[in-house]
């Protein structure tokens, strides 16, 4: 069978592939293939070592190949002699069960043969910061409310518009780019998609906002919480369910309570009953609990829940109904592996459709101003540990992600978990030497 990424490279001056995938922590890791060597990479797969890598492997496993996948080939719009391609990762000539698009795309197929296609879109939020990482990279974007700041946006021009083009001539459709409302914060939209161009878009998107940025001499981060005083990063998902035509919305009734339907408030149902646990995919670090119970930040609101609710058109709630026909979900953090995310939240939402849950009542309230009156309201967990309890203890979960996908997560989280348990913090010297 002829190579389709070799006849990529000759078409576009392509000389090396970066041939890609994201391991269970959301690092990307890449081997650097020549043209040359391409086809043969196509066919057998790109040779790692497992255990070097966050999946829970030992130096004992037999090599790992990422096959890459030419439907996910994007040229990279600042270095064109390369081209990165997403990747599937494989053991002995069989799936690796633990493979974050290797699940994404089993639960893809499993919603295909239940008669619908999962359709996302993502807003990451990113900081450009200085090179060391101490301090915003524009000394001057001061402001307490720096949200849409003309000024400061139009100083990371040369950036923004680098980042904007390039998605531009990739054909993804960006639509809008804003300074966000933390200080150093900003936001770029593109068109949804389905949720594996999306996921494979999300995961390049910041591989190239980190490369561009380091090419104007800044850095930028996706970290969830790095300035205390400030906004942290989101990840919201904006999500619909289509039929297997991808012509129809299912989730859209002009007929259903703002415009949902029946079969949309049971996914959502499904989504709400499994937050809890499925924050340990859309919260995957220690820091994203400094983003979502975050005292109120310099602009007036952290912007992230800290409740499983949902509204209208309200921001204040983990699910807000924007518009019909779509949910956006406000709970996952730049963190996120893009691929667990979006397996995760289908998962959850098959579930509460298979099960016609109910999502119980919406609240049309501010839930940063009077959520306390709220009774009965689940709490999103506090800390990292509690989140990974949960999502060790959710049988769906388990068995809609895969048992060794659930169990090596569980693993290196909880792993994750003790290495911060042990470091010994200067708050806790401040605090307790004089005990």
């Amino acid at each position: 069978m002829a190579s389709k990424l070799e006849a990529f490279a000759k078409k576009n001056g392509v000389k090396y592939f970066l041939v890609n995938f994201t391991d269970l922590s959301g690092f990307q890791r890449s081997k650097l293939v020549p043209a040359t060597a391409i086809a043969g990479m196509e066919e057998e797969g790109a040779g790692f070592a497992g255990f070097a890598t966050y999946l829970d492997m030992t130096p004992a496993y037999p090599d790992m190949f990422a096959v890459p996948d030419p439907d996910s080939v994007i040229q990279l719009p600042w270095k064109p002699e390369v081209a990165w391609v997403a990747s599937d990762l494989a053991m002995e000539g069989k799936p690796v069960e633990q493979g974050p698009r290797v699940v994404l795309k089993r639960q893809l197929e499993k919603a295909k043969k239940a008669g619908y296609i999962f359709k996302t879109g993502v807003e990451a939020e990113y900081h450009l910061i200085s090179e060391d990482g101490t301090a915003l990279s524009d000394p001057r974007d001061t402001a307490p409310k720096p949200c849409y700041d003309q000024q400061a946006v139009m100083r990371r021009y040369d950036v923004i518009s680098e980042i904007c083009d390039a998605m531009i001539g990739l054909g993804w459709g960006p639509y809008q780019n804003d300074h966000e409302d933390a200080n150093g914060q900003f936001e770029m939209n593109w068109d949804y998609a389905d949720a594996l161009v999306t996921a494979d878009r999300h995961a390049f998107f910041k591989f190239m906002v980190k490369s561009i940025s380091e090419k104007h001499g800044l850095r930028a981060t996706f970290m969830p919480k790095p300035f205390v005083n400030l906004t942290g990063n989101g990840l919201h998902m904006h999500l619909s369910l289509w039929d297997k035509k991808g012509e129809k919305n299912v989730f859209a009734d002009k007929k259903g309570e703002l415009g949902m339907s029946e079969r949309a408030y049971h996914f959502l149902g499904g989504m709400m009953k499994h937050a809890i646990g499925m924050s340990a995919i859309t919260n995957p670090m220690v820091n994203s609990y400094k983003r979502l119970n975050a005292p109120v930040t310099l602009s007036g609101a952290t912007w992230s829940p800290n409740t499983v609710t949902y509204g209208g058109n309200n921001r204040t709630h983990m699910v807000r109904i924007p518009d019909a026909g779509r949910f956006e979900l406000r709970l996952a953090d730049g963190a996120a592996n893009g691929y667990l995310f979006a397996a995760a939240v289908l998962a959850a939402g098959m579930d509460g459709m298979e099960n016609e849950t109910d999502p119980g009542k919406r609240l049309d309230i501010d839930m940063y101003a009077d959520g306390h009156k709220v009774r009965g309201a689940k709490k999103l967990p506090l800390y990292l540990i509690d989140a990974i309890r949960e999502f060790e203890k959710s049988k769906m979960l388990r068995a809609s992600l895969g048992e060794e996908l659930h169990d090596a997560y569980v693993k290196i989280k909880t792993q994750e978990w003790n290495d911060y348990s042990r470091h010994l913090t200067d708050w806790e010297r401040a605090n307790t030497l004089d005990c």
